[in-house]
């Protein structure tokens, strides 16, 4: 009942920060995305120093940051063609760490650079898509957007764990997350679906139709966020990210829904968005 009611109490205080951060816009989100992504990266480097593996630890930092700021939609057009300021960062990350590697190079350079690359592509990028799906396709709609995929992964993660205890049977993923089962997902994607089809109704926005695809997407989405970073952990042999969020576990474990879901909101957006 502690645990429970710390991880209660973690979930009201986070979801009542997020929201007023979300709300305020982007410089409340900047400054509070690169710290999540710092610890982040932090835990991420803490569970690879557990297994001997090295990184940049100060480029990952530093490149992290770069690349949320450059995420910003404020940003004038980058000047080449169908081109972007996050894919200039990226680029020059990767230059970056192999030329650190061939001017003081370690005992497995070719690991280093490979763990700092996926470090960023895993969590500061992926972090970058929150502030461009709050001004997707602006300020105003963009907070209704940003709310899909929190409410609508809170929703799966609610129906996904009631389906799964009173009709679990078929394991989903059992070498990688041995709780979660076929019934649960399917009772997880039941539940998003009616509450982002209430709330896709209640704005005219989107058709029943519209709201299932996405309901599928942002849930597939979520469960594979959750999975990936299973597999990292299982991989890396930690129980938890981390020890920051009482009864949560770390940054990562709280987040690690949303890194996938997010993304995928803003991608589905912007294909609707071609097609209309």
């Amino acid at each position: 009942m502690e645990s429970l009611s710390s991880r209660v109490l973690t979930s009201v205080v986070g979801f009542s920060v997020l929201s007023l951060i979300v709300w305020i816009g982007w410089w409340a989100m900047l400054p509070a995305l690169i710290v999540v992504s710092v610890m982040c990266l932090y835990e991420y480097v803490r569970m690879l120093d557990k297994n001997d593996i090295d990184v940049r630890r100060v480029s990952l930092m530093l490149f992290g940051a770069a690349i949320i700021v450059a995420s910003l939609p404020m940003w004038p057009q980058a000047p080449w063609a169908g081109g972007s300021w996050r894919e200039a960062v990226l680029t020059i990350a990767v230059g970056a760490l192999l030329v650190l590697e061939v001017i003081r190079p370690g005992e497995r350079p070719l690991e280093r650079v490979v763990y700092s690359l996926f470090g960023l592509l895993y969590i500061p990028w992926l972090l970058g898509y929150f502030l461009m799906l709050r001004y997707a396709p602006d300020a105003e709609r963009g907070l209704l957007y940003f709310a899909l995929p929190l409410l609508a992964t809170f929703a799966a993660d609610i129906g996904g764990f009631f389906a799964g205890h009173y009709f679990g049977r078929r394991k989903l993923a059992p070498e990688v997350s041995p709780g979660k089962t076929v019934e649960g997902a399917v009772g997880g994607l039941v539940f998003s679906f009616v509450i982002v089809l209430v709330m896709t109704s209640l704005a005219h926005i989107w058709s029943p139709l519209e709201a299932f695809l996405y309901s599928v997407l942002v849930v597939s989405a979520s469960q594979l966020g959750d999975l990936a970073e299973s597999l990292i952990k299982r991989a890396l042999r930690v129980k938890d990210s981390g020890s920051s969020l009482p009864g949560h576990g770390g940054f990562l474990d709280r987040i690690d829904s949303l890194l996938f879901a997010v993304p995928a909101t803003y991608l589905f957006l912007k294909i609707s968005i071609l097609v209309n």
